[in-house]
């Protein structure tokens, strides 16, 4: 299988590998064994199994194995979509895919999560994708998240969405303008939604206006009427997802903490795929399972919890075997990070008009939408991330430092000093590509945090129980 996958890679795209190794995910048990696992992970190529094998690890296996066979789910159903008489939308990751899945015709794909599947599960990472884009003579300041999907679709070798539904003007320009491109290079129908910058009721009326206008497009596209019966179905489930969330999000204020990382990345990957269906209804109550039961066992992988950590942006992805797994077992509790702070909230299911306006307010709360979107930026960012820095008792932040995100290294000094002088809380700037392992490679991330826990976070806790000592002396 490893010699196929390496021939392969020379020329299939990114979407039709992908279906190929979910197809194997697909038939596995809902129980695997180390055993078994390591018989699986013997046949995949040598930088796929450690990613697998990751997200397989024992202490977080039944709500990883969930999370894959609900991802195999979303990616397969697009292959099959068309035998059963569906359209395939490629979708931004701060577009609600509850709105589509409402329809009976319609199937929602997200591009940056086949980004980040290819770079965590497939060999070669994706690079070669993002350098057909780059061939073409596209700027290298776009965003790699969407880039590597959308430069295997330009590479013509891959397979090609009905449509484009583009929700992220405004929060995410460089995102808008990839898929612009991409659908005017293949001719693909686009349907744009623009978020106002204007965040008073005003704005707010005139975005539930766009939102209505965008369905009425899509039921023409679709041949087919929102139909109120089913919309409920859905947004039943989608509210039973944001109560799971809330669940988790309680569980991760427990010290030590008995989320795991990488349930993080799960949770904002459930958000932007599954999020109103039995498989994303099921993955969170899995994450939510396994959280509970190691905070039962007092279960955690390290000694003891050195730091606490919020992500203010995004993470990394090319490695998350060494990063998401490593940080946990040096006692570095991942909190989550900027794409876990949507907030969702439930969505009132009396009519199909209450129900239209829960998925604008939740379109509106989308990572980067609520914060790089706001009427100002650094506001909206700096008081979500020091609510949640707040709420989840985070010791120390870490800011990735994106090459395409210009918009957010405008701010960052903004939010550190905020940080620091509302909860005195120290913020570590790093750079990088979350989706690309030649720019920064993991172990510089690695000492780079370390040396950040060891001589800032770590003395920092010295000089305060030093204070409350002093304080009780006198």
């Amino acid at each position: 299988m490893a010699v196929l996958a390496s021939n392969e890679a020379k020329t299939a795209g990114l979407f039709n590998r992908i279906a190929r190794m979910l197809e194997i995910i697909e038939n596995f048990p809902d129980e695997v064994s180390d055993e078994e696992l390591e018989g699986v992970l013997a046949f995949l190529p040598k930088n796929v199994a450690p990613a697998i094998g990751a997200v397989l690890t024992g202490r977080a296996r039944k709500a990883g194995l969930s999370f894959l066979k609900m991802i195999a789910s979303s990616i397969l159903g697009a292959k099959r979509a068309s035998e059963c008489g569906k359209k395939v939308l490629l979708i931004p990751f701060n577009c609600p895919p509850e709105i589509l899945h409402a329809f009976d015709s319609a199937h929602p794909i997200t591009s940056e999560v086949l980004s980040t599947l290819g770079v965590v599960a497939l060999e070669g990472q994706g690079e070669r994708y993002w350098d057909i884009a780059m061939g073409l003579g596209l700027p290298d300041h776009l965003c790699s998240a969407n880039t590597i999907e959308l430069g295997s679709v330009l590479g013509g070798n891959d397979f090609k969405p009905d449509a484009i539904v583009q929700t992220a003007p405004g929060g995410c320009d460089v995102n808008s303008k990839i898929h612009e491109f991409v659908a005017n290079y293949h001719k693909i129908p686009q349907f744009i939604l623009e978020k106002p910058v204007d965040d008073s009721p005003k704005g707010r009326e005139l975005y539930l206006k766009y939102n209505r206008t965008l369905i009425s497009r899509l039921e023409e596209f679709l041949d087919e009427e929102l139909k109120e019966d089913k919309l409920r179905a859905v947004m039943e489930k989608a509210n039973r997802c944001a109560e799971l969330y809330h669940d988790l999000w309680d569980l991760h204020k427990e010290s030590p903490c008995p989320v795991p990382n990488l349930f993080s990345l799960f949770t904002y990957g459930t958000r932007f795929t599954m999020w109103g269906t039995d498989e994303g209804v099921r993955t969170m109550e899995a994450m939510v399972e396994t959280a509970r039961k190691r905070l039962e066992e007092r279960a955690y992988p390290a000694p003891k919890e050195v730091a606490r950590m919020l992500w203010v942006y995004t993470s990394y992805y090319f490695d998350i075997a060494n990063l998401f797994n490593w940080m946990e077992e040096k006692g570095y509790t991942h909190l989550g990070d900027g794409l876990d702070l949507f907030f969702p909230e439930p969505v009132d299911t009396s009519s199909l008009d209450s129900m239209i306006e829960g998925i604008v307010n939740a379109a509106w709360n989308m990572p980067m939408t609520r914060q790089v979107g706001g009427e100002v930026m650094s506001v909206s960012w700096s008081d979500d991330v020091i609510y949640a820095a707040r709420e989840l008792k985070a010791d120390c932040a870490v800011y990735c430092g994106h090459h395409a995100c210009k918009q957010t290294w405008s701010v960052v000094s903004i939010l550190r000093n905020e940080l620091m002088d509302r909860l005195g809380i120290p913020l570590l700037t790093l750079q990088g590509d979350s989706w690309i392992r030649r720019i920064t490679p993991v172990g510089v991330i690695q000492k780079e945090l370390d040396d950040f826990i060891k001589n800032v976070v770590a003395s920092k806790k010295r000089r305060g129980r030093r204070k409350i000592a002093d304080r009780r002396d006198k």
